[in-house]
């Protein structure tokens, strides 16, 4: 059983590019709950704290088994990425219209949890729009095809 969660909002709100997968600090009861699926990456972003990438309001629900030990739901969390990871998005974020979203977690073949993160630029009406007239398109060309 895999565990993936991910954030459905992000390609609908954001035009995505310069796609990377990175590491995530977490407490015990936090990667026990991202096991169980118990995660969400809604209204979520990642910001630069000195030369530091965090993540905020990414909710991990309590442990159901987790005693005084458990976390905090929303805290904020530290990203790991190399150092010209690091510089590569920093630059870019300060351009305008441009920040970091992640768009889903997983965990990864040696048991880690990894986040995958993007750098986006935020959609105006009319692009939104534009993209449920093409999901629309590609959906009713495959309900053609199927008949």
């Amino acid at each position: 059983m895999t565990t993936e969660i991910k954030n459905k909002r992000a390609s609908f709100d954001y035009f995505l590019s310069n796609h990377l997968v990175a590491g995530i600090v977490l407490y015990g009861t936090e990667i026990k709950s991202i096991r169980e699926g118990k995660a969400s990456l809604a209204d979520t972003y990642c910001i630069f704290i000195g030369n530091e990438l965090w993540i905020k309001n990414m909710q991990i629900s309590a442990y159901r088994l987790g005693t005084f030990y458990n976390h905090d739901v929303k805290r904020d969390r530290k990203l790991l990425l190399n150092k010209r990871e690091l510089r590569k998005f920093q630059r870019a974020t300060k351009e305008t219209g441009f920040t970091v979203i992640p768009l889903r977690i997983f965990i990864a073949d040696n048991g880690y949890a990894k986040v995958e993160i993007a750098l986006a630029r935020g959609k105006k009406a009319y692009d939104k729009r534009q993209t449920l007239k093409e999901n629309d398109a590609r959906r009713e060309m495959r309900e053609i095809r199927s008949l």
